[in-house]
């Protein structure tokens, strides 16, 4: 079984690249007017705690997997994961990557909006429909709700891969 201090390791290098990534986002130059009636140059967009889920991949599964995002569903020992506290309310915006080849920095990533994701949740069920695919860890240590972002109104609000923005 994995070990979830080792993946958290080798996901947490990326923690610099994703902080800059996320500036780039959540900071802005604000209109004109502001500049020029209260000193502002640049701007953020939310002054509270601002919570960001994070999940890098490996590139191994890149090709496989581009096309999709996953969030962690269940572990056989039945900790809270991901996914019950997305569904709890927990988190405001989730950025989640692939690493490039050699591990060193993101091949692609998105940045989704988790209030989105809830209410895309939300209203499949309230429809009797399964809002997610499930995939398990070939070796029983999770299994996780697949999504695919462009099926999500509203749940990309950037997004960027070696060839461009996706």
């Amino acid at each position: 079984m994995k070990d979830w201090t080792a993946d958290k390791r080798w996901s947490d290098k990326f923690l610099p690249q994703i902080k800059r990534i996320l500036g780039e986002q959540l900071i802005g130059e604000p209109p004109l007017e502001e500049d020029q009636e209260h000193g502002t140059d640049l701007i953020v967009l939310k002054m509270d705690a601002v919570r960001v889920a994070c999940r890098v991949r490996r590139h191994e599964y890149l090709a496989r997997y581009g096309d999709e995002f996953t969030i962690r569903k269940g572990r056989p020992n039945g900790t809270k994961t991901e996914l019950t506290k997305i569904i709890e309310g927990w988190g405001d915006f989730f950025f989640y990557g692939f690493s490039n080849e050699q591990e060193t920095d993101l091949a692609q990533w998105l940045l989704g909006d988790l209030k989105a994701l809830r209410l895309f949740i939300n209203r499949n069920l309230c429809a009797g429909k399964k809002p997610w695919i499930e995939k398990g860890n070939a070796d029983g240590s999770s299994d996780f709700a697949c999504f695919h972002s462009s099926a999500i109104a509203g749940f990309v609000l950037a997004s960027r891969s070696s060839h461009g923005t996706i």
